[in-house]
């Protein structure tokens, strides 16, 4: 596997088809059916890949979290290769559910983060343990490491818990990166940090980062990335894991750095959630359909507002994401 870093754009290997299973996310729904050929629910794929006698002995569902965190395989000329999308909030709700899910991490052949906060990183120090890797990338951002917080309407900040330390990520290796790079033999592209253009995506304005001993606005978020995959035949699959660059704003330069301009799925976390975005949701769904993909499954701090928006104008993109789903493209 190879994380080559260009500046200019992500010249990313087509690949013939991509696994994303959702292992970490707010919701969790065990019994609604998912009537979608690229979709499937917990029970659908698990009695389907492993059998009715595995699903009565292994009775323990996967569990939600406020976090975020997607296990990706893409498949090339009969290779397969996996990577990790952030790692969730809790320090072992990732691995318990991969356990329940039937899956191993031990496969996971790098670690990408989103940004660095600490519903994506809370299960990291774990992760990297139970994959027990020498020299395991995680692809990073050097802001990931400062201390962040959010304030209140008195200014009183809420400090996030801070990122792990390199020591306690070791035997794993920290690349940091701004530009957009390649993973898993230049099949899935790292944005790197994210162009702000969009009118409207006005970053987060309450949060907050320490530096040089007080807190300073830091609304932009610069480590915010996402992960692009171009589909052979079909197009591009954008995942964010907050979007704190904005959404919109993320898969225009998905389309930017990966020289495709036809977007097959969106899955991930899209920030709309809350008063201090309320506002962004008609005008994002506006551009969504511009944009028309097939597959919307949005997640995590979506927010339910923003989701039933989305599942209203587009009924037959959208999938409520739900801890266990696997999207296969």
């Amino acid at each position: 596997m190879t994380t080559n870093e260009n500046s200019l754009g992500c010249k990313i290997r087509e690949v013939d088809d991509v696994e994303i299973i959702s292992l970490v996310d707010n919701s969790a729904d065990f019994l609604s059916r998912i009537d979608k050929k690229q979709v499937q629910s917990f029970w659908q794929w698990t009695m389907e890949r492993y059998g009715q006698e595995w699903s009565r002995k292994h009775s323990q569902l996967p569990v939600a979290e406020h976090g975020f965190s997607l296990l990706i395989r893409v498949f090339k000329d009969g290779q397969v290769h996996t990577v990790l999308f952030d790692t969730g909030v809790s320090p072992e709700g990732i691995i318990e559910n991969a356990m329940r899910m039937g899956l191993s991490l031990k496969e996971v052949e790098a670690i990408v983060l989103s940004h660095g906060h600490y519903d994506h990183f809370g299960g990291l120090e774990a992760t990297v343990k139970e994959i027990g890797k020498p020299g395991l990338p995680i692809i990073a951002h050097e802001s990931m490491f400062d201390i962040r917080g959010t304030s209140n309407s008195n200014g009183a900040i809420r400090e996030y818990p801070e990122f792990p330390t390199r020591a306690q990520l070791s035997p794993a290796r920290i690349i940091t990166t701004q530009a957009p790079s390649l993973v898993a033999d230049d099949m899935i592209c790292v944005t790197g940090e994210i162009p702000r253009k969009t009118s409207f995506e006005k970053g987060f304005e309450r949060h907050r980062t320490f530096v040089n001993g007080s807190w300073q606005p830091d609304p932009w978020i610069r480590d915010d990335r996402a992960i692009v995959i171009n589909i052979k035949r079909k197009g591009l699959v954008v995942l964010s894991g907050c979007a704190h660059s904005g959404i919109i704003n993320t898969v225009t330069y998905a389309q930017q750095i990966s020289g495709n301009a036809k977007v097959y799925a969106l899955i991930g976390g899209f920030h709309l959630a809350g008063k201090d975005f309320d506002n962004r949701i008609e005008l994002s769904l506006e551009e969504m359909k511009r944009i028309n993909p097939e597959v919307i499954a949005p997640s995590h701090c979506t927010g339910w507002k923003a989701m039933c928006a989305i599942a209203k104008n587009f009924p037959e993109a959208f999938v409520w994401n739900s801890v266990g789903n696997l999207y296969k493209f």
